[in-house]
């Protein structure tokens, strides 16, 4: 059975990638809360919770070096970039919608790291930080 490695002797791209994960995790629910109606009762929590879970999940995943959270952290990057860069230009072409300020802090957050996160998860670095298979191993 894997055990917790020491947090001093795990690397910094692994830090970087897990934390990153962590953080957008703990923005999404908060976030998420924050922009809710408070008249929709329990439906906005459970919504929130949801959403942060996969951010939770692919976090600890990556803590524990899984090679498939890593695939999964790559394509969310993918995905996150083209998403905020979309909603972004719409802004700027002043698109006539309403953005939640959930989208426009996730976007600050989120596009930067990730066009940062993506190449270093996507060397020949980080597919040595994350050799393990799902199941055995």
């Amino acid at each position: 059975m894997h055990s917790d490695p020491d947090p001093w002797q795990v690397p910094l791209g692994v830090w970087a990638a897990a934390g990153f994960f962590a953080l957008s995790g703990g923005l999404e629910l908060a976030l998420a809360l924050w922009d809710a109606p408070p008249s929709r009762g329990f439906a906005p929590v459970w919504e929130a919770l949801g959403r942060a879970l996969l951010h939770f999940l692919v976090a600890w995943g990556l803590w524990c070096r899984l090679a498939l959270c890593r695939t999964v952290a790559m394509i969310y990057c993918l995905a996150a970039v083209v998403t905020y860069l979309a909603a972004i230009a719409m802004a700027l072409a002043r698109a006539p919608l309403h953005f939640p300020a959930t989208v426009v802090v996730m976007s600050l957050v989120q596009v930067p790291s990730c066009a940062l996160l993506f190449p270093f998860l996507r060397s020949p670095r980080g597919a040595t930080l994350f050799p393990r298979p799902l199941l055995g191993g």
